[in-house]
Parts: C-alpha cells; structure tokens; sequence
C-alpha cells in the first residue's frame, strides 16, 4: 500500500489542508457516533444534518456527547426523508446491517435490495448525494452467499448510484488499537478519485495501556464465571483471553457472557480472598491447585518442625523427589495456591478500546454500554480514512 500522494508524508504525518472548513455530516446506524468522535479528535468543526438509530439507548448517549436537535434525528432510518439535504452533505456514514438479500431480480442491483436496511443507506445516498460516503461493515459480507451479496452491494454503488467506490479489509490493530477486529471499509466518492487506503503503522500499545487504574468489584467474575473462562477448553478454542497484549474482537453482548477478554488481578499482600474459586492467569489446569482442604491440611500448624517445611508459591522450587505421592507422604512440596481475581472488562475499558477518549460522557446502563461499544466502529480506523483522504478538502468555508 501507498500514500495517497507518492511525495507526501504518510498518513500520520499529513497535516489537514484546510483545518479551518467545516464538514457537513450525515451519520446512518449512528449508535453512540464514532465518526462524530474521529472528527471530534481531528478538531474539525462539523455540523450534523441528520443521525439516525433505533436503539433508545443510542438515543441517549448521542444526545448526551454530539450537538444535535430533535428535528435531526430520525428513530426509524426508513422514516427519514434525505431529499431537503441534496447536495447539502459532504460526508455520510453507516453500517447497515447484513440481512439476506432478496434476490428475486436478476439485475442484482438497487431493485435486488428491497427489504433490507442496505437499501435505506442507499436511498439516502442517492437522496442526498454527499460528497464522499463511507459504508462499514463485517468482513463475511465479501464472500456472503458466494459473493452474491457484495456484487449487489457494490453494481448498486457504481451503476445505480454512480459513485467511485474503493473497498478493503482494515484491521484496527493496524491503526493504533490494540483489539483485532477486522471490518469492511467501503468509500465512496461522487467524482472519480484516486484513493489508496491508509498504510499501516506499528502497534504501540498493549490491552494493559488501556485499562483502568480503580475497579468496582461488580466487574469481578463469580465462581460459575471463572471456572468457564478458565477452562482449557475454551482458551484452546480462543473464546476467551486472560491478559492479552491485544483484545479479541469486541462482542455486543459482553454483558452476557464469559467469551472475550479478562484482566487477572493478584491479590496485594494481607488482602482477603473473598472467593474460594479463583484461579491463576497461566496455563496450569485447575486440577493442580491446592484445593481448600488439602490447603489447610498442608498449612495446619501441626509441630514446629513440620510448619517451617511447608510453604507455597516460592521464587524457587525446592528439589523434586521422585514421586509426587512422596512428596505429599513427607510433607514437603512446591505448593501453588490461587491468589487472584478474574474480572471482564468495563464499559470505560472497552470504550478505549475502540477509540473512544474518556471524554465520552456514559450515561446509559453498563448493559447498554457494552453493547453500543460492541456495535461500533473503531474511531482510529476513521482518523487514519479521514486523514488519508484529507476530508477538510470536502468541507466548506465557515461563516464569518
């Protein structure tokens, strides 16, 4: 891949050329507006002409970060009527949903989209012809019913609506983020443009770096939840993760299970272990901890001689004997104990991870607000797009 222009800078380097126009936007399956915080983060003045989400609870926290007013916000995207803002949006965004298209028609273009919510973003483009759009959505919709399903997706952009479009797979793990989560991002442009996607640039970060510093301890797993998350079977199969450097693809319903990622806690020195079912971070099957009846009867005080050879978690292993029911018979023996806590991570957490700076204001349940992190895209994805496309070369002069 390549810079937009072979002498410029890349991406990261690339100053706006015009920091002082403002971008006129519309925003599709809004949820809680990434692209409003990407251009939020890039300073760009921008105005809202319309957003649109069915969710109440998007409702709330859109309302609650972005300036916008009722007249412009549409609950039912089917419901909203594009056509006063023709020509009057220089940037759209949206990811519709994927359901399974109708493919009674055999043009496989706008008429085979009917009963799907691809079809309102493509209504509202045709209806008010933005400058520059950008449709996201899951990497499957590439090879979808064979395929099928991008070629009507894409002849619907360039025959019936007349736009350059350009698609790829970008990875935000790529882009500064460390959570793998890979998405279709298709841009369309009303001229014909040349446009390369976005170099990718190395991983600073850790899932570490994003956490916070204070948790509640509502967001520690109880027994049920550890021994699931802790399983050999399901972090064989990669459905959870403990400690990760980068975070599995966020879910929308992190709320309602154990799959996805989890922070071990060590327990400080003289803190209570509350809970008896909780495991170490490493790989050591749960079968070879100390169970809390054999903890107490190789920690019982028993005779002076006999207290001051038992110990557990050591630095440094004592020497192995030759067996390890020897080792139980003679009482010495290289004990690990389970001195910790599992817990998932918080609505605040997975709002970083997914480029969304703790000016965010949350002011929605945590069920919600893991959902609507799940649900949207990833803000450094966007600046990394909008900064390689320069869209303040789209905008307008602002009013004096």
């Amino acid at each position: 891949m390549r810079g937009l222009f072979d002498d410029n800078p890349n991406w990261t380097e690339r100053e706006l050329a015009y920091p002082n126009r403002m971008i006129r936007l519309g925003s599709l399956f809004s949820g809680i507006g990434a692209i409003e915080h990407a251009l939020k983060r890039l300073n760009i003045r921008t105005e809202i002409q319309f957003a649109s989400d069915i969710e109440p609870n998007c409702k709330k926290s859109y309302f609650a970060n972005y300036e916008i007013t009722e007249d412009r916000w549409c609950s039912d995207v089917h419901e909203l009527d594009a056509k006063p803002y023709r020509y009057k949006v220089d940037l759209l965004v949206g990811g519709a949903p994927c359901q399974a298209f109708s493919l009674v028609g055999k043009r496989r273009g706008f008429d085979d989209t009917r009963g799907t919510l691809f079809r309102e973003f493509a209504r509202v483009v045709k209806e008010c012809q933005p400058k520059v759009f950008i449709f996201e959505n899951v990497r499957g919709m590439l090879n979808h019913n064979k395929g099928v399903t991008w070629d009507v997706i894409k002849k619907t952009f360039e025959d019936d609506l007349h736009y350059d479009i350009h698609f790829q797979i970008l990875n935000s793990r790529n882009y500064g983020i460390p959570q793998n989560r890979e998405r279709l991002f298709c841009i369309g442009f009303r001229k014909r443009t040349e446009f390369f996607f976005p170099d990718v640039i190395n991983l600073e970060y850790r899932m570490y770096d994003f956490l916070e510093d204070t948790i509640d301890s509502k967001y520690f797993l109880n027994d049920k939840g550890i021994k699931f998350v802790t399983s050999h079977k399901n972090r064989e199969k990669r459905y959870t993760q403990i400690n990760g450097e980068i975070a599995l693809c966020q879910k929308r319903n992190q709320e309602y299970n154990w799959h996805g990622d989890f922070v071990y806690h060590p327990l400080a020195q003289g803190e209570e272990e509350y809970d008896e079912f909780i495991f170490d971070v490493n790989d050591v099957e749960e079968k070879y901890y100390l169970s809390e009846k054999v903890k107490k009867y190789v920690l019982c005080p028993g005779t002076k001689n006999f207290k001051t050879r038992i110990e557990t978690d050591l630095d440094v292993a004592r020497p192995l004997l030759q067996s390890m029911h020897k080792m139980h018979r003679a009482g010495i023996d290289n004990y690990v104990t389970h001195k910790g806590r599992i817990r998932k991570l918080t609505p605040r957490e997975c709002l970083r991870l997914m480029g969304f700076k703790d000016w965010f204001k949350i002011v929605v349940p945590d069920t919600a607000m893991y959902q609507e992190a799940g649900n949207s895209i990833v803000v450094d994805v966007l600046i990394a797009l909008l900064k390689q496309m320069d869209i303040t070369q789209y905008g307008i002069e602002q009013d004096k």
